[in-house]
């Protein structure tokens, strides 16, 4: 075995710090790193199986052109380029021609700790003329974002937790015993369950495992959280649990709040949610008896329904009983470089939604492409993605690749989405190249960590950074080499007047910037990690904007651009906090005087909350969970079944009488039937689910090669059973957790090709080896 190399987890946004043994390319042994200064050794049940990303035989090795029989031939990177730059220039010409704007579709920015490319590829968007960006945070996360933006001042503005230090957890909508979402997850649930003067509340349809250690558990109907925490909130308020002295001091628009509220049918809201009285009374008990409260929340509440009207409630239970800027409770925090944007108030012309953090809502993706209108997607882009199985309405989303008139994949693997582009460009893994990930979401002390490659790229694959460099080349937009070589010698104090003279000779340029950097500075970055060449400029962004913070992070009493290199010295070395902030600074990062807690559209739609029309549709009486987190799921980027030694089917969850009603018992094939579609998936038991609630699992679905090298779904491909109409109103996030559902018995031929499916599988992890890629 070799030498223990540093890394980091790329399967969720926390990114722990991992040692890794290899053998040849596999990794073959996992540990926590305790040297980190974040994670401190923690390790997960999924970090276990990292090696599964990179290693199995679905990997991309030559780029891919689609013949007129929807089946892919490899060709050269010179000419698979060669004609997506002319295809681009074509689509772009063609725009500016008819005078709209650009008419192309990034989905990208990376994927969990892979965020390198999303520089470039929305250097790529911008030479487009374009601002249509889709990606993985548009799909879960906007609504969160934008209630920032109507709190805080901005979107870019963004909430942490202190599980560490709170004596009140409150967990909303989330499971982090398998989800994690905090550091050191399972760890700080255990020190607060065993610590008598520490409380948790989860309120969770489902009794997960972190309600299992729960002083409390509210197990409410699903869709049902905004009228269980208007209540709440409704309640405290009643018993005088507004913190007067932060209200004024800090906030505004306290008493348009409280009229809201106080006009809430709490015991109607209450019934509705199907949770007792008493233990509401009980949680409003902890909250008005705690000392520093935190919440905790996820996509249980971000893609349930009244998805945002739920970001903004559960913000209001912080803000509203002072639990804010705190030690133990939620706070800021600061970025080195920020994961999404600001909103413009800019919309789209096709479905009217707004841009988010400068985001388009992932379930518009196809509407965008399919619309007769003039300004609709001609060009679809897509990066480190899987939008043909992640986005709601498989369906509608095949049909619009398939109608775009280009449609690029840059992957590491053949995914169903780039088995329908028209090119597949294939890219290094994330182990195969420098790599980092933006998910710096600490407070008052804020990490960040560069991975090195553990592994050289497979041959005929180039890192993101090549690919659109060498793109760019092609599209006739970057400098002659000898002229970004003379700027690669120079000494780095002039690099920025250099970039800016290219720009001044060629305005267009002025898209590519993070491509001249690559050029430029990368060139003089040490063991080839010119791909991280646009983290200079971050580096340089956060010593000038938070001066004092970065000084104490570094221990350096340096300012200026001497501060900025020290800072990219720093994170070239090694996983570094980046800034350290002392407790009061956190209003500091506020884009407001005080926090705004009125916001007329969501008090108008909790005003205007009505139990009576939402009872559910007798012809679909379950509610699906879609999207669960299991301890043997992560996410799109891990596709060989041979990972999953448990759940290889990815059953559905069921209560077992539940199941009985139609006949069916556990291991059984049943058919989940929505207004969308129908899938036969495997049934097991969990008595621990809400009656009338059901469960899949996410990152499933996924096609690979069997152990005879033949393609093979693994599990179900969930948006089959979705519609991207069914979203909230507006971030259009997807109402995933809450998707009207019946079950039935699966037909006999339903059953005879599940089960032969299931066996393919069964027999390719058994055997520990699939087939060759088979995706031609």
């Amino acid at each position: 075995m070799g030498e223990w190399q540093r890394t980091a987890c790329s399967l969720c946004y926390l990114n722990c710090g991992l040692e890794v043994q290899l053998d040849g390319r596999k990794i073959t042994r996992v540990r926590g790193d305790k040297a980190h200064p974040r994670s401190g050794g923690y390790l997960c049940q999924k970090a276990q199986r990292l090696t599964w990303y990179g290693d199995h035989e679905d990997r991309l090795t030559t780029p891919l052109r689609r013949r007129p029989d929807g089946t892919h031939e490899p060709i050269g990177w010179d000419t698979a380029l060669t004609e997506i730059a002319a295809k681009l220039h074509a689509i772009r010409d063609a725009d500016t021609a008819a005078g709209r704007p650009g008419s192309f579709a990034y989905v990208g920015g990376g994927g969990q700790g892979n965020h390198s490319g999303g520089a470039y590829g929305t250097s790529l968007l911008k030479w487009m003329n374009s601002t249509r960006h889709f990606n993985a945070l548009s799909q879960e996360k906007t609504g969160d974002f934008w209630v920032n933006g109507q709190l805080f001042g901005s979107t870019i503005v963004h909430t942490a937790e202190d599980v560490e230090h709170c004596d009140l957890l409150l967990v909303l909508g989330c499971n982090p015993w398998q989800a994690h979402g905090f550091s050191n997850a399972r760890q700080a649930l255990n020190t607060l369950k065993n610590d008598p003067d520490r409380r948790m509340i989860v309120i969770d349809p489902r009794r997960t495992e972190t309600a299992e250690l729960a002083d409390l558990h509210l197990p409410l109907r699903p869709g049902t959280d905004a009228y269980l925490l208007g209540a709440i909130l409704a309640l405290l308020l009643e018993r005088g649990g507004a913190d007067e002295r932060f209200l004024t001091e800090r906030t505004e628009g306290f008493d348009e709040v409280a009229a809201v509220l106080g006009k809430v049918p709490v015991d109607a809201w209450i019934a509705h949610a199907e949770v007792s009285r008493v233990d509401v009374e009980r949680a409003v008990e902890l909250i008005l008896a705690a000392e520093a409260m935190t919440v905790r929340v996820e996509l249980g509440i971000q893609q349930g329904r009244h998805s945002t009207l739920n970001s903004y409630l559960e913000k209001l239970l912080y803000l509203l009983t002072g639990h804010f800027g705190r030690r133990g409770t939620n706070n800021l925090h600061s970025w080195l470089l920020p994961l999404w944007g600001a909103t413009t108030g800019q919309r789209s012309e096709i479905t009217g939604f707004e841009y988010i953090g400068g985001l388009l809502p992932a379930n518009t993706l196809a509407e965008e492409i399919l619309s007769d209108h003039p300004n609709r997607v001609r060009a679809l882009w897509v990066e480190s993605s899987n939008p043909a199985n992640t986005f709601a309405g498989t369906r509608d989303v095949e049909r619009a690749i398939r109608a775009a008139e280009l449609s690029v994949v840059v992957d590491v693997a053949y995914t169903e989405t780039a088995a329908l582009a028209d090119y597949v460009l294939p890219a290094a893994s994330q182990h195969e190249k420098w790599e980092f990930t933006l998910f710096t979401f600490e407070w008052p002390t804020n990490y960040f960590q560069l991975r090195r490659p553990l592994l050289d790229p497979l041959p005929g694959t180039l890192v993101e950074a090549e690919i659109y460099a060498r793109l760019f080349d092609e599209l006739g937009v970057l400098p002659p080499s000898d002229v970004l070589a003379s700027l690669a010698a120079g000494p780095r104090a002039q690099l920025q007047a250099g970039l800016g003279a290219l720009v001044q000779a060629m305005p267009e340029r002025a898209a590519i910037l993070p491509v001249l950097l690559y050029r430029t500075l990368g060139a003089s970055l040490p063991d080839g990690a010119a791909s991280i060449a646009p983290l200079w400029a971050g580096c340089h962004r956060a010593a000038k904007t938070m001066t004092v913070p970065v000084q104490r992070a570094l221990g350096s009493p340096a300012t200026g651009p001497r501060l900025g290199e020290e800072l990219f010295e720093r994170v070239l070395a090694g996983p570094t906090p980046f800034s350290a902030h002392e407790q009061d600074e956190v209003w500091s990062l506020l884009r407001r005087e005080r926090v705004r807690l009125a916001v007329p559209e969501l008090l108008d739609w909790l005003a205007g909350l009505d139990p009576a029309a939402e009872r559910p549709d007798p012809a679909y009486p379950f509610s699906l969970l879609n999207g669960q987190r299991r301890a043997h799921n992560a996410n799109q980027i891990l596709r060989d079944p041979r990972w999953r030694r448990t759940d290889p089917d990815g059953a559905l969850r069921a209560r077992p009488e539940e199941l009985a009603s139609i006949g069916a018992a556990p291991g059984d094939w049943v058919a989940v039937v929505t207004a969308s579609g129908r899938v036969v998936v495997r049934a097991e038991a969990d008595p621990g689910l809400r009656p009338g609630q059901l469960a899949l699992p996410h990152g499933y679905g996924m096609a690979h090669p069997d152990a005879h090298g033949r393609r093979v779904v693994s599990g179900p491909r969930i948006n089959l059973l979705t519609d991207a109409l069914d979203r909230d109103p507006i971030a259009g996030t997807p109402h995933h957790k809450d998707v009207p559902a019946r079950l039935e018995p699966a037909t006999e031929q339903e059953r005879a090709r599940a089960e032969a499916d299931s066996l393919r599988v069964r027999e390719t992890v058994a055997s520990g080896q699939s087939g060759r890629f088979a995706g031609l």
